[in-house]
């Protein structure tokens, strides 16, 4: 039995693309935490990372050569899985094997949005988690963001108490398109944008409308309705763009995935209240790089954040070139012009204080903020909002046939 709290706590990361170089940046901000250890299938990849870790001055990193090796590992107290969508599954049943077996140690767990790609593998990640007695969280960035996280803080306390409650939350998330090949191939990762981004967007919605202190069931989801649409990535000279890319796997003349998508989510409060959730999300956005933009309505106020609205700007004439990156901003799209700089992007992204929720969480035993539970309640709100686009309905909740629903883009031969 772990004694808690523990002083440190040691991490093992699974996977090493680049979300987990996100993470392994945002640590540099967590106190009592160590990345003691990681796994992925490449071993240059793993090299590569436990030098960072070295260099962030974040602990000694062990390599492991198999997923076994590190779930084994006696330095390693907690996961973090940071997979592709496709692995995560069966990462988490390796977990829960070594566990009941008694192969294991690890006590805590933590994976990377979405929790799955259908509702019948978020549960199963759910079920596992408990039955191996893990104390569990769900990396939502977004929730965590400085501006949700002060913004709501001002709101609830100043204007709901006054005047009553936010009833409209609105969320967007875009960019240019993903990094890696498997986020455009629909099976692998679960659908396109709207599996992709509307986690983000749906969850840290249904956050600002909760009230603080309250859980997130206390919002009941009444229907949901999206919509899903191809703008740019299916049109010949970009669909020969990503297969140049990325290889012909990523066929987006024949097997395209949305890179458009719409939701609109109706609650009910526990006085029961009608609250509203707008979303949208796209891969076919071209400005400066990933834009974020959120907003809270209630009777007399309202919230309003854009990722892009900088403070810190920087102007670069067409005589500076220079080799493209992302040094700026997330899915930068230009390297001259004037231009805003996340001077932090892993603070105010959220990716700091949600590690540090966590790494907290887990070495005191307390339940976190987000959980797989939440992760698989946002999950059911995406496959809601796949088949109301599928069925072009409005889908009542509950809906028990969504248990084994999968996107359409996400069936194999579709």
């Amino acid at each position: 039995m772990t004694q808690l709290p523990k002083h440190t706590l040691r991490v093992g990361f699974v996977g090493t693309g680049f979300i987990a170089h996100f993470h392994l940046k945002s640590m540099i901000g967590v106190r009592n935490v160590e990345v003691t250890g990681v796994f992925s299938r490449k071993a240059e990849n793993r090299e590569k990372f436990a030098k960072e870790v070295e260099t962030l001055g974040l602990g000694s990193c062990r390599t492991h050569e198999s997923l076994e090796a590190l779930l084994s590992a006696d330095d390693v107290d907690a996961i973090w899985i940071l997979s592709p969508n496709y692995t995560r599954l069966d990462v988490m049943r390796a977990l829960h094997g070594a566990i009941k077996s008694g192969r294991s140690k690890v006590f805590a767990v933590a994976c990377e949005k979405p929790l799955a790609r259908t509702v019948a593998e978020a549960r199963e990640m759910l079920t596992l988690a408990e039955d191996a007695g893990l104390n569990h969280g769900y990396l939502e960035n977004q929730v965590f963001c400085t501006p949700v996280l002060r913004g709501k803080e001002i709101i609830w306390r100043r204007a709901a108490s006054t005047t009553g409650r936010p009833y409209l939350a609105r969320a967007a998330e875009e960019h240019s398109g993903p990094h890696e090949p498997w986020f455009w191939q629909g099976d692998k990762q679960g659908g396109g944008v709207l599996s992709d981004m509307m986690c983000h967007s749906v969850e840290v919605a249904r956050y600002l409308l909760t009230a603080p202190g309250a859980p997130r069931n206390s919002l009941k989801i009444k229907s949901v309705n999206g919509t899903v649409a191809n703008l740019k990535w299916t049109r010949p000279n970009y669909a020969e763009q990503l297969r140049k890319r990325f290889g012909n796997d990523v066929d987006y003349r024949n097997r395209p995935s949305e890179d458009f998508a719409r939701a609109t989510v109706t609650l009910e409060d526990q006085d029961g209240n009608e609250l509203m959730i707008e979303a949208t999300t796209s891969w076919a956005y071209v400005g400066a790089g990933l834009r974020i933009q959120l907003e809270l309505l209630g009777p007399e106020y309202a919230l309003e954040y854009n990722s892009l609205s900088t403070g810190l700007k920087i102007f670069m004439s067409r005589e500076v070139t220079g080799s493209e990156g992302e040094d700026l901003v997330e899915k930068q799209n230009a390297e001259q012009g004037l231009m805003p700089v996340l001077e932090d992007e892993a603070g105010v992204y959220g990716y700091t204080d949600e590690n540090r929720h966590m790494v907290e969480c887990f070495r005191k035993g307390q339940k976190p903020l987000e959980t797989f539970e939440d992760g698989l309640a946002v999950v059911e709100m995406l496959m809601g909002l796949y088949r109301s686009a599928e069925i072009n309905a409005t889908l009542q909740f509950p809906a028990p046939e969504l248990e084994h629903y999968v996107p359409v883009v996400a069936r194999k031969g579709a």
